[in-house]
């Protein structure tokens, strides 16, 4: 007889619960902080390009501490990295209150080179803490055989707080002012950071060869994700759709420019992406994904791209909203099959230093994408340059789904 298959088996795990409430409360003031800070810049400047400036200010530093971040993980105390980070980022939001409130005088004096430092920082502070969280997770699940589970349930709700943080930011900044809502974000930070202080911990000292080099341990990460085909398939597939499909980094100017809309339905547009892949993820719980993953992992990216050309036609805003969460649902396809082969493929002593390149691919690929979209929205105009990235994601799509045969024909 076959057992019944347990939706909720890693949320019942009380650990896992409250990892996940923090990491929520965490994701959800990052988003708030995103969005205050993207339509802030894009009022002070009125150029697309400056958008694409602010991920670039943010995707810099975050390559170059994320290998040694990774590094970090792997050899210290994985949830002493996680609350420090936590109160620093707080700090950060802590600064752009600083910077913004009365009336915003320092950026009148200064414009936003205030805002790009604090950016900077905010890069340092993400290229530390994402790989300790990767490898801190896992030791919560006490059933391997769940770790599937909780990577759905792990997407599920970061992709959540991916539509309840743009949304809240984007209604909170016309009644209360762009200042008091990074004071909001700065207090919620704080609670996470209480949260994870509650989580019982014992960090496992991994054995290190003494004799290689800093430089030979922080870059052993890169050397294993380009031998493991699968994990170097599904990381390049993504970075190359986030990176060109990032028309997302843009709707601060899409609003102002062509819809014609406010803050709020800014944050409503933030927030359709997630609001897709939350169904998505949540969908995939309780109906797991086995068999013919690579597939639908190709149709899936596939089905991102050709929603992000759509997006750059769109001139009515619940259109846009559509196409934007259609694209979100396609992505946590995405999400859910990468994160099961990074976890499953990934020994547990190497999970930082893997999680660093991962992170370095997907996560800056965001940022770099953001001036990649600013950039060409300068030169071609923001509808053309977001459809030119549509066309050339659909374009990897098809060349993966040629090279890549243990992709194509990979079951989870």
């Amino acid at each position: 007889m076959t057992e019944k298959h347990d939706a909720l088996a890693s949320l019942r795990i009380p650990n896992f619960r409250r990892y996940s409430v923090a990491r929520f409360l965490l994701n959800s003031s990052i988003q708030i902080q995103s969005v205050t800070v993207a339509w802030q810049i894009y009022q002070i400047t009125k150029q697309p390009l400056s958008l694409g400036m602010a991920g670039l200010a943010e995707a810099i530093p975050y390559i170059l501490i994320a290998l040694y971040g990774g590094h970090l993980a792997d050899i210290l105390n994985r949830k002493k990295i996680i609350t420090a980070v936590c109160l620093c980022l707080a700090l950060t939001s802590s600064l752009f209150y600083f910077i913004s409130r009365d009336t915003g005088q320092v950026l009148t004096t200064f414009g936003v080179a205030p805002i790009f430092i604090v950016i900077f920082i905010t890069g340092l502070l993400r290229g530390v803490i994402w790989p300790a969280m990767f490898g801190f997770w896992p030791t919560l699940v006490t059933d391997k055989n769940n770790i599937k589970n909780a990577v759905t349930w792990n997407s599920s709700l970061w992709q959540l707080s991916a539509a309840i943080g743009p949304a809240l930011g984007g209604l909170l900044i016309q009644p209360l002012g762009i200042s008091n809502v990074f004071l909001i974000d700065a207090a919620l930070l704080f609670f996470s950071f209480l949260i994870y202080k509650t989580i019982p911990y014992q960090h496992v000292i991994h054995e290190v060869n003494k004799d290689e080099g800093l430089w030979k341990k922080v870059t052993e990460g890169v050397r294993f994700v380009f031998r493991n085909e699968l994990i170097i398939g599904s990381i390049s597939l993504d970075l190359f759709a986030v990176f060109f499909g990032g028309a997302v980094a843009l709707l601060p100017a899409i609003c102002h420019d062509i819809l014609h809309v406010g803050s709020f339905e800014f944050g409503l547009l933030k927030a359709a992406t997630g609001i897709g892949t939350m169904i998505t993820t949540l969908t995939l719980a309780f109906v797991p994904l086995q068999k013919n993953a690579g597939k639908v992992l190709l149709w899936a990216v596939g089905g991102f791209a050709l929603c992000i050309i759509g997006f750059g036609f769109s001139t009515f805003f619940w259109l846009s909203f559509i196409l934007l969460f259609l694209s979100g649902a396609f992505d946590g396809i995405s999400v859910v099959i990468r994160g099961s082969i990074m976890q499953l493929y990934t020994p547990t002593n190497m999970k930082g230093r893997v999680s660093s390149v991962n992170n370095i691919f997907i996560g800056s690929s965001n940022e770099l994408g953001a001036f990649e979209s600013g950039l060409m929205a300068q030169w071609m105009g923001i509808g053309p340059s977001i459809i030119f990235g549509g066309v050339v994601s659909l374009m990897v799509v098809s060349f993966t789904a040629i090279k890549a045969k243990k992709l194509r024909t990979l079951n989870l």
